[in-house]
């Protein structure tokens, strides 16, 4: 898994996206107490679920490589 650039810039991105999408659709409200870990996992779950973003197998998930995957989508958006 290649680092991209700006993977840190491109996380928060990819958390602002996924959390407008998912209250778009109606399936999420965040609260404050929220962490970023848990906004990512749900949101890397949502996409996979509407097939935005190919799934990672099962045995490689972690959150070094959902971050990554998230990262890599927010880029394209």
């Amino acid at each position: 898994m290649k680092k991209l650039k700006n993977e840190k810039e491109l996380v928060k991105k990819a958390i602002a996206l996924g959390t407008a999408y998912g209250t778009k659709r109606g399936v999420v409200e965040f609260e404050a107490t929220d962490s970023a870990h848990e906004k990512l996992e749900y949101i890397y779950r949502l996409l996979v679920h509407d097939k935005l973003i190919q799934p990672l197998p099962e045995d490689k998930i972690s959150q070094k490589a959902i971050m990554h995957r998230l990262a890599i989508w927010a880029s394209k958006q």
